[in-house]
């Protein structure tokens, strides 16, 4: 008797717990009604949190960096930061490198993960700045394997997925200033 009250004072909880879960959900997030949806949707809403807190977080910071109001090519000085000394680009790669590129007009964040590159853009919207980076990436030999775009107000973080092609030997930190200088390319046709 006393295993079959235990086992409904669980379920009991688990309800509970999913009720709290869905409330504090988007109903846009969740599918259906059941246990794995609610779980599922719950884990893509926080998710989302995350990626506008750091588009956030990389908005004060450029914020912080740069009082002038808008973008020059000539102040466009990126700086980078490389987070591991080997890093060429290859399909055996299979330990995370990564670097950056960060400037007044657009943060990049170049990781490589098992044998694939996650790419983070972080900048102000700009009409058609997606498309340069595909054609940047593309120009490049790799192939976009999956694309998340995440906006608040004026700012957007983009995140690619890419797959790396056999003979790359790109570095991390020349794919960075590869992306970095499409938004160059867009500070002066802005002018």
């Amino acid at each position: 008797m006393s295993h079959i009250a235990v086992e409904r004072n669980r379920r009991r909880q688990m309800n509970e717990h999913l009720k709290v879960l869905r409330s504090l959900t988007p109903c846009f997030y969740i599918k259906r009604g059941d246990q794995a949806s609610i779980i599922g949707g719950v884990i893509e809403f926080i998710k989302e949190l995350h990626q506008v807190l750091q588009a956030l977080e990389s908005q004060k910071r450029r914020k912080s960096l740069s009082p002038s109001p808008g973008p020059s090519p000539r102040t466009l000085q990126p700086n980078f930061h490389q987070l591991d000394s080997s890093s060429i680009i290859g399909p055996n790669s299979f330990k995370e490198l990564g670097a950056s590129c960060n400037s007044s007009v657009a943060d990049v964040e170049v990781k490589i993960s098992g044998s694939n590159v996650i790419l983070k853009v972080i900048s102000q919207r700009i009409p058609g700045q997606v498309a340069r980076i595909v054609t940047v990436l593309e120009s490049l030999s790799f192939e976009v394997l999956h694309l998340n775009i995440s906006s608040m107000e004026e700012t957007v973080l983009y995140q690619f997925v890419v797959k790396i092609e056999l003979g790359c030997q790109l570095s991390l930190e020349e794919l960075a200033m590869e992306v970095q200088q499409s938004f160059c390319s867009e500070a002066i046709t802005m002018l």
